[in-house]
């Protein structure tokens, strides 16, 4: 029987919705994520109901535990696909992310949800499902040293979204400019979009380069 790992949790951000959606998007690369090798958009649409639907692919780099069986994995990088969902009008992101490889030594999907509060804050709430199926009996191992890995990388996220946040606050977009585009003109979505893929698109990341 598969016994996997779960793992949730809560923060909330004092920046307005719009800001820290933006900072979501642009947080790669930064000093906290080294182990993000590339990042590319791959889709992007508009749905009739005004929403952005963006698919990114991300590359990742790790490290392999020192009891891992030689040749559990030809490489220690991995493929994660990204789906997204701004709403612009619900003041909601919803972003979901799998690894596309190794998927039999171990599966991990993350699901991301940022919203507004009542009081003009932020919250993100952070789901994550880690299962291996791999024998030998290391199963239950695999998914503790995921579960492991993926708090510690949740807390290196944090800091570098703060990171990209607080350069945002220096930089032309300003968060009452955001927040008044989000709440009553469409075209945020138009603005993330132009933003995000002069960041990313066609741009590598060095490998442990800030």
């Amino acid at each position: 029987m598969l016994v996997m790992k779960f793992y949730s949790q809560s923060f909330l951000y004092d920046d307005p919705w719009s800001i820290v959606s933006l900072a979501y998007f642009l947080r790669y690369p930064n000093p906290y994520a080294s182990h993000v090798v590339s990042c590319d958009v791959i889709a992007r649409a508009q749905t009739p109901a005004g929403t952005l639907l963006t698919t990114r692919l991300i590359l990742k780099r790790g490290a392999l535990p020192r009891w891992a069986p030689q040749g559990i994995v030809s490489r220690a990088e991995s493929w994660v696909i990204e789906e997204s969902e701004i709403d612009p009008f619900g003041q909601t992101v919803k972003c979901l992310t799998k690894n596309l490889d190794h998927v039999k030594v171990m599966q991990v999907e993350e699901s991301v949800v940022l919203q507004q509060t009542p009081e003009g804050k932020t919250l993100q709430t952070t789901e994550a499902r880690i299962l291996s199926g791999f024998g030998w009996g290391l199963a239950r191992r695999i998914e503790s040293h995921g579960l492991a890995r993926f708090k510690a990388n949740v807390q290196r996220s944090r800091e570098g979204v703060s990171l990209i946040l607080s350069l945002l606050r220096q930089s032309r977009l300003q968060p009452m400019t955001l927040g008044g585009l989000c709440r009553h003109h469409p075209k945020m979505l138009h603005i993330i979009s132009q933003v995000e893929i002069g960041a990313f698109q066609g741009r590598k990341i060095a490998h442990g380069r800030g």
